[in-house]
């Protein structure tokens, strides 16, 4: 046996032990790409266990999540910082070693992963950020950034719907330095998958326009061939179809179902390692040699690391102004004085929050290089294009703005990518109620604490005459029951030049800034606290006595804030009326309970809250003896003044529900 079908076995064994000791995982997966990832790790994929943030290292992404022992095992013998002591305690509580791989939990994950086809996507948004490092900072006596993006897929990640968007559009732009590495065994969970998929993969990567290449995954001189020949194409992706077979080594269940999804059994791991070389009674076993390999390899690692140090001093030298633009893009830092940037709206004009928006970004991006973005073919509508920035294109990555096209999923995924990668803030922009289409991706940007922003505009049934399937009545809610989610919905143009400025300062996980299609009134700052209290997500607009215990207080967030202004205003001569506009319930919940306090405080149990969406979860703030004005059910199609009145979101009515609320004392 050579040394790489040593590792390789090696790999197996560790993850047949693992999977048959938690009694629980994927140990089909690994097996049958061992010899492949034996064969990336050994001699093709540039890393380093010690620096596992360098810039100019190769991304591996495990798309297919459930095969996490492959990567844990690899990661082990590659010297990352994961003992064997954590891939003994594979799926256990506290351990680094968790089904499915999580970013930021476990040294080298470069993404979570787990719902299938995400990787894919992550993957492109990886491609694509070192594409635009390259053409903004590479010289043609120093190459700063020249890596690649390997991202490895099964069968079901291709069935997902995200896979074919996201491989379209990574070939569309010409990412020749990704490459998929398609783990083609013909197995699902319930059987072959000929049970529901016929897909002819070559032609349907062939449309896309990538380069397609075929490898048998077990003749290790055969993939280092194709890896090679994958590492020379220059105008398109690479697929690599990679025919495998499941549970590779296991005597019985080898290229079954059955050893797809749970473990292989005391029997059938004994018999599997004694075919492969391995001692049957000697579990987690990794041989001297197969560390000395990997020994060999950090050394060679160690001095590719060293070189790019040297060239990057070099670098600093003959480019200082790139090199510390260089600084500023990794490291992500702003401006100290970016609330001055901002424009100046006038009281007298009311303006839609996405057209605000759209003001407000093109003079952030003049003051923040590394912001980029885009939409899902929806620019003219979300105002999220960059104005003489540049589009990014094939073989074209000066520029700032993405063309994502009709792809919501997709581009949620790649904003996760794009992030993870390092060296820009991304933002993506569509309609609010497409937040469906994007969940998967933008709920996982909230698990991985990714500082992606999201733009969701024509953010309510005010949609008007687009009707119901465009009228999110319900996503604001689905945005705040995800953990790590920061939601942003402001009440005008003020307030989002200050949503947009604590979206870019909050580095600890997603922020959605959800905006009105239709106009609203601007807010007379010089009447009005500062815009800037957006970022303690709530705060007292306007109260007729102040220092005072309100009588009744009202919120709102958004569009709504004026209603409550108005009706605060009709009931002032009746008590002691609060106005509260509270964007962002999360930066709320992050404030001292002081400032909470003062703002709702306790002694006032008399409070109303308005917003054009699902009433659900509101009871936290106006309690048992609230009311809450919102809407729990579709909208219609209709001028939105004409929803508004038919569904009783005038000042009016918000008057007299607080009326109502009142005399009940």
């Amino acid at each position: 046996m050579n040394e790489f079908s040593l590792v390789a076995n090696t790999l197996r064994g560790l993850a047949m032990d693992a999977v048959q000791k938690a009694k629980s995982g994927h140990p089909g997966m690994p097996m049958g790409m061992a010899d492949v990832a034996t064969v990336l790790w050994l001699k093709h994929l540039n890393y380093s266990p010690v620096e596992t943030d360098w810039p100019d290292r190769d991304r591996f992404v495990l798309s297919a999540g459930h095969g996490s022992m492959l990567l844990y095992g690899m990661l082990h013998l590659a010297g990352y910082a994961l003992p064997i002591e954590e891939v003994k305690q594979f799926r256990q509580w506290g351990s680094q070693t968790p089904g499915h791989p999580e970013y930021g939990h476990t040294p080298g994950v470069e993404t979570t992963t787990g719902p299938l086809g995400q990787g894919i996507a992550n993957a492109v948004g990886m491609a694509i950020a070192e594409k635009m490092l390259e053409a903004r900072f590479n010289e043609s006596d120093c190459t700063l950034v020249e890596h690649r993006v390997y991202a490895l897929c099964g069968d079901g990640c291709l069935m997902e719907g995200i896979s074919h968007e996201a491989a379209s559009l990574a070939g569309h732009l010409g990412l020749s330095n990704l490459v998929l590495l398609y783990d083609d065994n013909h197995i699902t969970i319930e059987g072959k998958t000929d049970l529901a998929w016929s897909d002819d993969v070559r032609r349907r990567f062939e449309a896309y326009r990538w380069n397609v290449l075929e490898t048998d995954a077990h003749d290790m001189a055969q993939v280092d061939q194709t890896l090679e020949e994958a590492k020379k194409e220059k105008e398109r992706p690479t697929l690599i179809i990679c025919h495998s077979v499941i549970g590779k080594g296991a005597p019985k269940l080898a290229g079954s179902h059955k050893c797809h999804g749970e473990p292989l059994g005391e029997e059938e791991v004994a018999a599997a390692k004694a075919a492969l070389g391995l001692p049957p009674d000697r579990f987690f076993y990794v041989p001297e040699e197969v560390r000395a390999v990997f020994a060999r390899r950090a050394e060679e690692m160690a001095k590719r690391l060293a070189r790019w140090k040297d060239l990057f001093r070099v670098y600093r030298e003959k480019y200082p102004e790139k090199a510390k633009l260089w600084d500023v893009f990794q490291s992500g830092r702003l401006p100290s004085n970016l609330d001055a940037r901002l424009p100046v709206f006038d009281p007298a004009k009311p303006v839609a929050t996405r057209n605000a928006s759209g003001t407000i970004l093109q003079k952030l991006s003049k003051a923040v290089p590394f912001l980029v973005g885009g939409a899902a073919d929806l620019a003219p509508s979300t105002k999220t294009y960059i104005e003489g920035g540049g589009d990014i294109s094939r073989n074209a990555f000066e520029g700032v703005n993405f063309h994502f096209g009709v792809r919501e999923h997709a581009m949620a995924a790649i904003l996760n990518g794009v992030a993870l990668h390092g060296g820009f803030r991304i933002f993506g922009a569509t309609f609010f109620s497409f937040l469906d289409y994007c969940k998967s991706a933008v709920r996982l940007s909230a698990l991985m604490k990714v500082p992606v922003i999201y733009v969701f505009t024509h953010d309510s049934f005010y949609v008007g005459e687009d009707g119901p399937t465009h009228q999110p009545v319900e996503q604001t809610m689905t945005l705040r029951l995800i953990p790590g989610m920061t939601t942003i919905r402001p009440a005008d143009a003020t307030e989002t030049g200050a949503a947009w400025i604590a979206a870019l300062k909050h580095r600890e996980g997603p922020v959605a800034l959800l905006l009105t299609r239709q106009n609203v009134p601007v807010l007379d700052r010089s009447v009005f606290p500062p815009a800037g209290e957006v970022e303690k997500g709530a705060y007292v607009l306007w109260e007729n006595r102040p220092g005072e215990t309100p009588d009744l207080i009202f919120l709102a967030t958004g569009s709504e804030v004026h209603l409550a202004l108005e009706a605060g205003r009709q009931l002032a001569p009746h008590g002691r009326i609060r106005v509260v506009s509270m964007p962002s319930w999360e930066l709320f919940e992050r404030q001292p309970s002081g400032y909470r306090e003062a703002v709702l405080p306790s002694g006032c149990r008399k409070r109303v809250a308005i917003e054009a969406g699902s009433t659900l979860g509101w009871q936290k703030y106006t309690g048992l003896e609230g009311r809450i004005v919102g809407l729990d059910h579709f909208g219609a199609s209709a001028p939105y003044p004409v929803l508004a009145e038919q569904y009783g979101f005038t000042a009016d009515r918000i008057a007299a529900v607080a009326r109502e609320l009142l005399a009940g004392s």
